[in-house]
């Protein structure tokens, strides 16, 4: 080959490979700049993938913190409408316990109650306790009231019970209940039996069978025998003692009852009670006349009450109105037949004292109320009318004022203490005698343990005072009381 050919040849191929060189470079940046171009979208929908979920975090995180903070108040709300008294172990021995119905407690939940939720059937609660009373008694009383402290039961004379000083024991506060709740479209359905072993009126000092509670309520309406709306069983201290305070409305009567407001921070109750009432002939017992003259009741005693809840306790408002005749049923030279109206009017509570103190507390003031006191006399005494020959005597409603302060604190879940007084004062009128009852004061403290939330072992310390009218006369008792109390719940919840 010549020379001049080989070098067009080579000048040949560079051009080739020039034009290669040129068009890979051309089309690499094209390629390279689509690439570049699609770069921006991607990232883009990326950002905005990134901005969503990060919304979503957020929105999540807030609707959890509205969550939590309606989950708070909630909370906050429910505990500002019920009162947050611990009574845990049951506190109330000498009186109301916790698992029996009382229309009156505020936030004591009963196993019926709980098992009340099952949507379409019958709740069925058994309860009660056994319990023994023992004690020594370092004065006298009416040997019929031998287990009590009641001032009314005490003296009226010296020696009247003589002698001082004995020792007892006795099982009449043993208890036995039924309640039932059944839920129906007018509301929940409810009957409550309850009997005890402490026999009262004709079979006082026996142990034998007593009933407190046959009562039943539909909705916001009940009738039977149960606590009277002017009185607060809540006000019963945590005591031993079976009778309670002197100077406490304590009641169970047969009525019809309505309750209009049942709300968590007020409840409203109004009831038309059995009427009924005691009188005092007094000095003019051996007036002949007398023993013709009768009790009329034509209008039933007409009570209520209103009660406010809060977190710190309660506080509860009563009344009472009540219409007391007497007619003389034989012709006679004296016009003997009379009508007196009773009236009263009651102040309670319950307050939460730190965590471990609840103070319970009474006031209540009256005419012709007394046979609605836990210990008092007469409702209508003598009075001595000298300006009218025809009616030479009248019958008046007499006045009666009633204290209870009382303390009852837990020192730990196994131990609890009562501490508290209470008096009872009736003005008498000027034809009773000069022995007739007059004042009355009771006091107590002891020192309560449970081994187990169902059983309690206690001693208590106990004191009660009589004074007599006008005579000069007044009489003490002491007393220290032990118990042992077994408490017993079956609950059963069924179907229709």
């Amino acid at each position: 080959m010549k020379p001049h050919h080989a070098i067009n040849i080579r000048r040949a191929a560079s051009t080739a490979l020039m034009m290669v060189v040129l068009s890979a470079s051309s089309v690499l940046p094209a390629r390279a700049q689509a690439q570049n171009g699609q770069s921006p979208d991607v990232q883009q929908l990326q950002q905005k993938l990134e901005q969503m979920e990060k919304q979503m975090q957020e929105q999540r995180d807030q609707t959890e913190k509205q969550i939590q903070g309606l989950k708070q108040q909630i909370s906050a709300m429910e505990h500002a409408q019920a009162p947050s008294i611990d009574l845990t172990p049951d506190m109330t021995i000498g009186g109301e316990p916790s698992h029996a119905v009382t229309e009156q407690t505020a936030e004591r939940v009963t196993p019926a109650e709980k098992t009340t939720t099952v949507a379409h059937g019958t709740a069925l609660d058994l309860y009660g306790f056994v319990m023994l009373d023992s004690g020594y008694d370092f004065a006298t009383n009416n040997p019929d009231w031998f287990d009590t402290v009641r001032p009314t039961k005490l003296n009226a004379f010296p020696g009247e019970f003589a002698p001082d000083g004995k020792f007892w024991f006795g099982v009449r506060q043993t208890r036995f209940g039924v309640k039932t709740s059944t839920p129906t479209p007018l509301g929940d359905l409810k009957t409550h039996f309850e009997w005890e072993l402490f026999g009262t009126g004709v079979d006082a000092g026996q142990t034998t069978l007593r009933l407190r509670h046959a009562y039943g309520e539909l909705g916001a309406f009940g009738a039977g025998q149960t606590w009277s709306p002017f009185m607060d069983i809540d006000v019963f201290p945590n005591s031993l003692e079976y009778w309670g305070p002197s100077g406490m409305v304590f009641y169970r009567n047969v009525q019809v009852r309505w309750m209009p407001l049942r709300g968590e921070r007020t409840k409203v109750t109004i009831a038309a009670e059995r009427p009924g009432a005691t009188a005092d002939q007094g000095q003019y017992s051996d007036f002949i006349e007398l023993q013709d003259v009768k009790p009329k009741f034509n209008v039933p005693d007409i009570s209520g009450n209103i009660r406010f809840i809060r977190k710190w306790g309660y506080v509860q408002m009563a009344g009472i109105f009540r219409k007391i005749s007497w007619v003389q049923t034989q012709p006679s030279q004296f016009n003997l037949s009379g009508t007196a109206y009773g009236w009263g009017v009651n102040l309670t509570s319950n307050v939460q004292l730190g965590k471990k103190d609840v103070g319970k507390f009474e006031v209540v003031y009256g005419d012709g109320i007394s046979n609605y006191m836990n210990d008092a006399t007469v409702d209508i005494g003598i009075q001595k009318n000298p300006g009218n020959p025809a009616a030479p005597i009248k019958g008046v409603a007499l006045p009666v004022l009633g204290v209870v302060s009382f303390l009852d604190h837990n020192w730990s879940p196994r131990f609890q203490s009562s501490i508290g007084y209470s008096m009872v004062n009736i003005q008498n009128s000027n034809g009773d005698l000069p022995a007739a009852y007059h004042q009355g004061h009771y006091a107590l403290a002891n020192i309560l343990f449970h081994p187990v939330k169902a059983v309690t072992v206690g001693s208590e310390f106990q004191f009660g005072r009589r004074l007599n009218f006008s005579d000069g006369f007044n009489t003490n008792d002491y007393r220290i009381q032990f118990s042992f109390k077994y408490d017993w719940s079956k609950a059963f919840g069924g179907a229709y």
